[in-house]
């Protein structure tokens, strides 16, 4: 059962709340939490701030337990949780990842403006909904066999652009350039393989989603326009989704693989949904190797997505996607642990960065920021909810010296799936959206109900907040036209 936090919570500044170090319960470290006034209102009675605590307690921990502004309760680690441990001395956590490995965003850029698409928007969204298949448990139009999956598991979005669905320019701007590192295919369970060979290039179902988007504001004209990002008018696309089935099964079998190590290792732990293994035992690299793959099926399911959204463009506006500028702007994973190096009490060391539910805000001059934004710092992509707006923003030196480069991920739930059923049926939803002028498809008969616009936090004030704290910056607002949800 869920265990409310009655311990100290310290106001730091408009921005920052500190859960001091309590040395009987277990903590390493202390907890920073980044909300404003109403926000921390919402949660001081929430359990995801006991979570902050108990993650301060992980073995090998480096730095704070920090939670971003859209942070509540998960699986072990609080969604928009994010903690740091050492390489040589520290665990590596399933919890501190999640279940959808690398669910991300990415944005797309185009040369069209809300004018021209708004006489074709039903068109376009009906088109792109028989050209993306979406929904639980859907299969996709690819076809790969199990000898094939290795070469998705290893190569990512490269495998995808190597197979027709995308260019190179792509991988670019692409984080990780498509394809982490590691990735061990041979460890993965017959199940995992079982359940990512039929869906690659699915949109999944729950909160993800494909939006057509007009850039509504711009905060900053030049960064801005260095992102693709020209006027305000102008039609963008994101696409949210993640691993699907496969990256499912992999947090599943090692959660159970995990549970053992904990014992083996003789680890001390708060919570047993924190079960973890030292980042280079045995166990620690199996997961590794696992999530790896997860995290590359990820990249590779969004591109192939990326491929079929631009060929529904094409069919709508009868020009190529070169024509209409539909080119890539980035892509970022949100729920990933990786091996990274960062200054330490001015040392550099080798950490294992878990951020779950957060997402990396490297700032200008990190040799992982792709070379054309490398002088503004990583684009930072933001989804809110169906009804209001998304973010586009870059990563600060801000965040690199206070939370290892890291800021929000999106909203954030503010009420449960069940909640949210029971405030509204689906027709209401989509009626409410379609009276502000947004055109919705829904693969799942209860989707628009569990995902209303109510059952999330504010988005603008998740993304002041992460302004405001410095630890990313915001460049352009964009609001939903269409929205398609599985």
């Amino acid at each position: 059962m869920a265990q409310q936090y009655s311990g100290k919570l310290e106001r730091l500044d408009a921005f920052r709340w500190r859960i001091p170090q309590n040395r009987t319960a277990g903590m390493l470290t202390e907890g920073l939490i980044y909300a404003d006034d109403e926000l921390m209102a919402a949660m001081r009675h929430d359990p995801a701030l006991q979570q902050v605590a108990n993650v301060a307690c992980l073995p090998g921990i480096v730095g704070r337990s920090l939670a971003m502004p859209d942070f509540h309760y998960g699986y072990g680690f609080p969604i928009g949780g994010v903690a740091a441990t050492s390489v040589e001395e520290g665990v590596i956590s399933p919890g501190g990842v999640g279940y959808d490995i690398n669910c991300g965003v990415r944005l797309l850029r185009s040369d069209l403006t809300v004018d021209e698409v708004k006489p074709r928007l039903k068109l376009l969204i009906d088109q792109v909904f028989r050209d993306v298949p979406c929904g639980v448990g859907e299969k996709g139009k690819l076809r790969i066999k199990d000898s094939e999956l290795d070469e998705v598991l290893t190569r990512g979005a490269q495998w995808a652009v190597k197979r027709g669905l995308g260019t190179p320019a792509d991988i670019e701007v692409t984080e990780e350039r498509g394809a982490y590192p590691g990735a061990r295919p041979e460890v993965l369970s017959a199940r995992a393989r079982q359940r990512g060979c039929p869906q690659i290039g699915t949109l999944g179902g729950g909160n993800h989603f494909l939006e057509i988007q007009v850039v509504d504001e711009i905060y900053d004209a030049a960064e801005a326009a260095a992102l693709g990002i020209d006027a305000a008018g102008q039609i963008t696309v994101m696409i949210h989704t993640g691993s699907r089935g496969l990256g499912y099964q992999v947090c599943d079998d090692s959660l159970e693989q995990m549970q053992d190590a904990t014992r083996k290792y003789g680890l001390e732990l708060p919570d047993r949904q924190l079960a973890c293994a030292p980042v280079q035992s045995e166990e620690g690299q199996r997961y590794l190797g696992a999530m790896a793959c997860a995290a590359n099926y990820a990249w590779a399911n969004r591109q192939a997505i990326t491929h079929w959204v631009r060929e529904a463009f094409e069919q709508v506006f009868g020009r190529g996607a070169d024509q209409l500028g539909l080119d890539l702007v980035y892509d970022v994973a949100h729920n990933i642990a990786k091996i990274e190096r960062h200054p330490v009490q001015g040392q550099e060391r080798e950490l294992c960065v878990h951020r779950k539910g957060a997402t990396r805000s490297f700032g200008p001059g990190r040799p992982e920021v792709p070379e054309r934004y490398r002088h503004l710092g990583q684009p930072v992509i933001v989804p809110g909810d169906m009804g209001t707006a998304s973010f586009l923003l870059l990563g600060t030196e801000q965040a690199m010296a206070e939370t290892f480069g890291s800021t929000c991920h999106g909203a954030g739930r503010q009420m449960s799936r069940t909640q949210a059923l029971k405030l509204q049926r689906s027709q209401q939803v989509f009626e409410k959206l379609r009276g502000q002028g947004i055109t919705v498809k829904s693969a799942g008969r209860k989707t628009l109900a569990e995902e209303a616009p109510e059952a999330y936090k504010d988005v603008d004030r998740v993304v002041e907040t992460c302004h405001g704290a410095g630890i990313s910056r915001k460049v352009c607002r964009l609001r939903p036209l269409g929205v398609m949800k599985g």
